[in-house]
């Protein structure tokens, strides 16, 4: 077993005396971050459960020092979730939304289901934003599977984090002319995270909140596939500029997106349109040639079922493969070519849409 499972399978057998309950399951703990030989964690008890916070404290101190690999527990304590800045959205309440400090626009990026190049979407955008003047920030919310810094080439960068509790300041990574902030940089590469909802919400709430983005015209978020913890935590959290549905021209691709445009639209996020990627392939050595490998007019099919615009349809290319895998995004590395243009048209397309000033 992993030290990330024995921390996670070690913190869930401490309870609240009075309903026996796990701390984990009741999401009085969470941003559990395992960087041996530390683990650091937020205890966030709510005002009714402070006279347990020493005893629930301790219990995890004595606890975790007892595995090989940690001999320092760090606990964040708040003196009660409605203390919190970053607020309770995720414990079953609803939060009114905050605009994050500096932060002109968010931006979500979408899709139904894994595989349908969400993340290569959302740093080529960023990327495209940031050649064309605005000041950009890309936000991996794909806690799970954070592809972002991997694509961008700081997979092995850490960023600074500073105080502790409520008052901890994450600094984002500067690369290929953006700021971003990623689970993929606090976490080693083949360390799984393991997290129940609650603590998926703080960490995103965190990133929101406390990293110091400084001054933005806009944030895109790259949020992970389906409907889960994430896409519910950004919308209770910030107001949105709007959301960029992805997708491919496959008919199983389509029916998961619908269902996340749905769960947009019946939280009042506005649909900035449709991304169609995959929509045809590119031979390198044919470069006037294309071949529709997925099908055709899932894109068109899902913007027109919802009155949205088909915004642009992103051709495959092995460069924007190669890109990824080295950290060059292709609007970089390759502009000349149909993707790089296409993205840039994209990040046209969005900025007026959105109203993105400098």
């Amino acid at each position: 077993m992993s030290l990330t499972n024995q921390v996670n399978k070690l913190l869930d057998e401490i309870k609240d005396s009075g309903t026996g309950r796990s701390v984990i399951e009741l999401g009085w703990v969470d941003q559990i971050r395992v960087l041996p030989p530390r683990v650091i964690l937020r205890m966030n008890l709510p005002a009714f459960a402070n006279s347990q916070r020493e005893r629930i404290a301790q219990e995890i101190r004595d606890s975790l020092c007892k595995l090989n690999g940690v001999s320092d527990v760090q606990i964040e304590l708040a003196n009660s979730q409605q203390d919190s800045p970053i607020g309770q959205a995720g414990h079953g309440q609803v939060a009114e939304l905050q605009p994050i400090p500096g932060v002109k626009k968010v931006i979500a990026v979408s899709s139904g289901k894994g595989g349908v190049g969400k993340s290569t979407v959302a740093v080529n955008l960023a990327c495209a934003l940031g050649k064309q003047g605005f000041k950009v920030g890309l936000l991996d919310a794909d806690i799970y599977g954070p592809n972002t810094p991997t694509m961008l080439g700081v997979a092995d960068v850490t960023p600074d984090v500073t105080g502790s509790g409520a008052g901890q300041t994450i600094s984002p990574i500067n690369t290929c002319g953006i700021d971003l902030i990623s689970m993929g940089l606090l976490i080693e590469e083949s360390q799984p995270v393991i997290w129940r909802g609650p603590m998926l919400n703080g960490i995103i709430r965190q990133f929101l909140y406390q990293c110091s983005w400084g001054e933005l015209d806009v944030l895109i978020v790259d949020l992970p596939p389906g409907t889960g913890d994430a896409q519910l935590s950004l919308a209770q959290a910030v107001p949105m500029a709007g959301v960029v549905i992805v997708t491919t021209p496959q008919k199983v691709s389509l029916q998961d997106s619908r269902r996340g445009l749905a769960m947009f639209l019946q939280m009042d996020v506005p649909i900035l349109g449709v991304v169609e990627n995959m929509s045809f392939f590119v031979p390198p050595d044919q470069p006037d040639r294309t071949y529709e490998l997925f099908g055709s007019g899932g894109g068109a099919q899902l913007a027109g079922e919802n009155s949205v615009d088909l915004l642009v349809q992103i051709p495959m290319e092995m460069p924007v493969q190669e890109g990824g895998n080295l950290g060059r995004p292709i609007v970089l590395d390759k502009p000349q070519s149909v993707s790089a243009d296409t993205f840039m048209k994209l990040a046209k397309l969005l900025s007026e849409k959105s109203e993105i000033r400098h």
